[in-house]
């Protein structure tokens, strides 16, 4: 039985010298990261395909169980909308090979603007990749979430390859108004659709963005806990990512997550404890 729960990063500069230590240098802060949580969003390679040397670091710094979760490139996604982008998946299934096992998922993050229109598209693609990965698919359209005719023939289309379906969860978020800059930007920016809960596969896939607020933040994952409890219970092994606006107690909110679901499981294993934030000395 295993939860794995971590951020959209794993560096940030309200982390450094609080719950990381300070003046870490980029080779070693996703090592530092990964005593905190067992798991991150893999959010840059959508915006550029790694080197290859860079991805082997990412795995020097992590163990085989760590789950990274990551993102597919934008030009295949929403330039070329998954037709005629060969080149750019092979290169990025190049990029990342080194991970390994730390693959938990191929996240394929398509467009507001990918509709239930364009389903046969998103089959065929499906079936075109390779099996030595699992994938998972977020959508954003409406139509999905609001027509039950078009949610029932996505998840027919990601059934057939057993795929997952990712949910983004905002409604803590949007329940009321925001009240500091982080939330009036996560306003403008992140999509405001309905809460999703269903699980497709044995290992589904939580994104759940709060408030900058931690009570509210906490309030409006409960449901999450009992979902991720039940599942659990099923023999399922989820994964959830914690977001807030800014981030700032992603990690530690994350691990809050985890002790939550383990007070209704407590054979659920504690996540390991984490890198002090200043260098320890013999005295």
């Amino acid at each position: 039985m295993r939860l794995h729960v971590g951020c959209a990063m794993w560096t940030h500069a309200r982390w450094q010298g609080r719950l990381l230590p300070d003046q870490l240098p980029p080779k070693e802060r996703l090592r530092a990261y990964a005593t905190w949580c067992d798991a991150v969003e893999g959010n840059t390679t959508f915006y550029a395909t790694p080197a290859r040397t860079t991805v082997e670091s990412w795995a020097r710094q992590t163990t085989p169980d760590f789950r990274f979760v990551i993102k597919l490139p934008k030009p295949i996604t929403h330039e070329h909308r998954l037709t005629g982008a060969e080149a750019e998946l092979k290169a990025f299934l190049e990029a990342i090979e080194p991970l390994g096992p730390r693959t938990h998922a191929l996240w394929i993050q398509l467009p507001s603007s990918f509709a239930p229109t364009d389903l046969g598209t998103l089959a065929t693609f499906l079936h075109r990749l390779p099996r030595l990965y699992k994938y998972a698919v977020e959508v954003r359209h409406r139509a999905f979430f609001a027509d039950e005719r078009a949610e029932r023939l996505l998840e027919r289309v990601l059934a057939g390859t057993g795929t997952e379906w990712v949910p983004f969860d905002t409604t803590t978020l949007f329940q009321s108004p925001p009240t500091s800059d982080a939330e009036r930007d996560a306003w403008t920016k992140k999509p405001r659709l309905p809460r999703r809960s269903r699980a497709l596969t044995d290992r589904p896939i939580i994104r759940y963005l709060g408030r900058d607020a931690t009570d509210r933040t906490i309030e409006g994952w409960q449901p999450w806990v009992a979902k991720v409890t039940e599942w659990l219970r099923e023999g399922r092994s989820p994964t959830v990512f914690i977001h807030t606006p800014d981030n700032a107690d992603a990690p530690t909110l994350a691990r809050r997550f985890h002790d939550e679901v383990r007070a209704h499981l407590p054979e659920l294993a504690p996540l390991p404890e984490p890198m002090p934030n200043e260098p320890l000395t013999l005295f």
